[in-house]
C-alpha cells in the first residue's frame, strides 16, 4: 500500500524528542525518507534506530541549528545520502523561563531568537534553492499559539515565534511560482521536553497563568504531527501561506 509521502526525502530540525520525533516517527511510517536532526547525538541514534526497527529509512545529523555551518550540514545529509530534499520541518526550539523585558538578560534573548528564528531562517534559504531546482517542496514550521497572541509565553519565545510566523508567509509568497509551499502549525500547550532552561519568571508566569484555566487539555506531540503529515502531503498542494492553530480550543477563546 502506497504511502502519503513515498519517495519524498524529509529533513527534521530537533528530530530527536517531543513533536520531531513523533513527526520523524509519522512522516517515516508514511513512506518519506527522514533525517533526523538534533543537538544530542544519542536522541539522533535513538530515533533513527527507531525508524529503522519500523521499517522505515533515516539518517541522522547531529548539529546545532545556531551554528549556520551545522544547518548547511543538516540540510546537505538529505541530499548527500538521498539525492534530494523535499521536506524541511523546522521544529527545534527553545523557551524563555516566561521572562518579561525588565527580567530577560541579552544572552537569553539572543540564544532564543537564535534558536528559533536565525535556524529557521538558515534552514530555509539552504534548501529553497535545491527545492527550485527540483521544481518544488514543503516546508513546515513549527511556530506556537505565542507567534499567534501576547502572553502565552515571555518576551523573547513570543517574538521568536511571532518573527517565525511572518517568515513563513513571506517564504510562501514569494516561492509560490516555484512550486514551493510554506505552512506553520501554532500549537498550544504540549507534553514535550523543551523545558526552561533554568527557573521560570515568577511575575510573568504570574500573569501568562491568567490564561491556564481555559487550557481544555495538554496536547499529544503525535497530534501535532499527524497535521505536520497533512501540510506537507500532496493532500494540502493548494495550501499555502497557512498559519493553522492546533491547541484543542485554547485560542477559540
Amino acid at each position: 500500500m502506497a504511502g502519503r509521502l513515498d519517495e519524498k526525502i524529509a529533513v527534521i530540525t530537533g528530530g530527536g524528542s517531543g513533536i520531531g520525533r513523533a513527526t520523524a516517527a509519522r512522516f517515516a511510517k508514511e513512506g518519506a525518507c527522514v533525517v533526523v536532526a538534533d543537538l544530542v547525538a544519542d536522541a539522533v541514534k535513538e530515533a533513527v534506530l527507531e525508524i529503522e526497527a519500523a521499517g522505515g529509512r533515516a539518517a541522522g545529523a547531529v548539529g546545532d541549528v545556531t551554528v549556520e555551518s551545522d544547518v548547511d550540514r543538516m540540510i546537505q545529509t538529505a541530499t548527500h545520502v538521498f539525492g534530494r530534499i523535499d521536506i524541511l520541518c523546522n521544529n527545534a526550539g527553545i523557551m524563555d523561563r516566561n521572562q518579561p523585558i525588565t527580567e530577560l538578560s541579552n544572552d537569553l534573548w539572543e540564544r532564543v531568537l537564535a534558536v528559533n528564528l536565525r535556524g529557521p531562517f538558515w534552514a530555509c534559504r539552504r534548501a529553497v534553492p535545491i527545492m527550485i531546482e527540483q521544481g518544488g517542496g514543503a516546508i513546515l514550521n513549527i511556530a506556537s499559539v505565542a507567534g499567534l497572541f501576547g502572553c502565552r509565553a515571555g518576551a523573547a519565545y513570543t517574538a521568536s515565534k511571532h518573527a517565525l510566523v511572518g517568515l513563513t508567509r513571506n517564504i510562501a509568497f514569494m516561492y509560490a511560482a516555484n512550486g514551493i509551499r510554506c505552512n506553520a502549525i501554532c500549537p498550544g500547550g504540549v507534553s514535550t521536553n523543551i523545558g526552561w532552561g533554568g527557573e521560570p519568571s515568577e511575575f510573568g508566569t504570574g500573569r501568562i497563568g491568567l490564561g491556564f484555566s481555559i487550557v481544555p487539555r495538554i496536547g499529544k506531540p503525535e497530534e501535532i504531527a499527524e497535521v505536520a503529515l497533512l501540510l506537507v502531503s500532496d493532500e494540502a498542494g493548494f495550501v499555502n501561506g497557512a498559519v493553522m492553530t492546533v491547541d484543542g480550543g485554547w485560542a477559540a477563546y
